[in-house]
C-alpha cells in the first residue's frame, strides 16, 4: 500500500473525529445559551478551524517517531463560557458529554461503512472504516477519564457538590501533565486500549463481522 494511501486512511478519520467532537461541544453549548463558539466561527466542520499545530500535529508526530508506545494529541478546544449557560453547573455536563457522544455516533457510522465495504470488497474503505472506529473509540474513552480538563473531568465536576467540585477543578492547570504522566506509566496499554479493543470487538460481533 502506498504511503499516500496510508496517510489518507488515517488522516480522514482522525480529522473527522476531532472536528465533529469539538463542533458537538460548541453546538450543545449554543443550544444551552452560550454562543461564544458560534460568534468565533468554531461551529464548523472545517477541520482547519480545529487543528492545533502543537497538539494535533507536533506532539503525536514526536511520540510516534520516539516510539513512546502510545499516540496522544489534542485539537484546539472550542471556547465555552460556562457562566453564559442557562444553568452552568447542570449544563456543563451536557456540553462536556456531547464530544464523546459524537464519537460513539461516528463509530456507528464507520461501522456501516465497514459493513458496506466488506460486502462490496472495497478494501480501502474497510481499512479506513476500521481506523475510524478505533480512533473515535480511543478519543471517546480517553476523554471520559475523570480528570479536568478532559470531558470526563467536567462531567464529574458537574455531579459533585459545589464545594468539592471547586476543589476538584483546581486540578485543571495540572491536568495535562497528570495525564501525560499516567500515559507514560502505562495507563494507555493497561486501561484505555483494552477498553477500546473490548468495545470494538463487541461492535464487530454485534453486526456479524467477527
Amino acid at each position: 500500500m502506498s504511503d499516500i494511501l496510508t496517510i489518507l486512511i488515517w488522516a480522514i478519520p482522525v480529522l473527522f473525529a476531532i472536528t465533529v467532537h469539538e463542533t458537538a461541544h460548541g453546538w450543545v453549548a449554543s443550544q444551552l445559551g452560550d454562543h461564544t463558539a458560534k460568534m468565533m466561527g468554531r461551529l464548523t466542520l472545517n477541520p482547519v478551524k480545529h487543528i492545533d499545530p502543537v497538539g494535533t500535529v507536533l506532539v503525536p508526530a514526536l511520540l510516534y517517531f520516539a516510539s513512546a508506545g502510545f499516540i496522544f494529541g489534542w485539537a484546539k478546544p472550542v471556547p465555552i463560557n460556562f457562566s453564559a449557560l442557562r444553568s452552568p453547573k447542570r449544563d456543563m455536563l451536557w456540553v462536556a458529554i456531547a464530544g464523546p457522544v459524537s464519537n460513539f455516533i461516528m463509530v456507528a457510522l464507520w461501522l456501516i461503512v465497514v459493513l458496506f465495504a466488506s460486502k462490496t470488497d472495497i478494501s480501502f474503505l474497510v481499512l479506513m472504516g476500521d481506523v475510524g472506529i478505533f480512533v473515535n473509540l480511543l478519543l471517546a474513552v480517553l476523554n471520559l477519564l475523570p480528570l479536568p480538563p478532559l470531558d470526563g473531568g467536567r462531567v464529574l465536576s458537574s455531579l459533585l457538590p459545589p464545594k468539592i467540585a471547586y476543589q476538584f477543578d483546581q486540578l485543571e492547570p495540572y491536568g495535562l501533565f497528570i495525564l501525560l504522566g499516567l500515559l507514560f506509566l502505562g495507563i494507555f496499554q493497561t486501561v484505555i486500549l483494552p477498553i477500546v479493543k473490548l468495545i470494538q470487538h463487541s461492535a464487530y460481533s454485534l453486526v456479524g463481522l467477527i
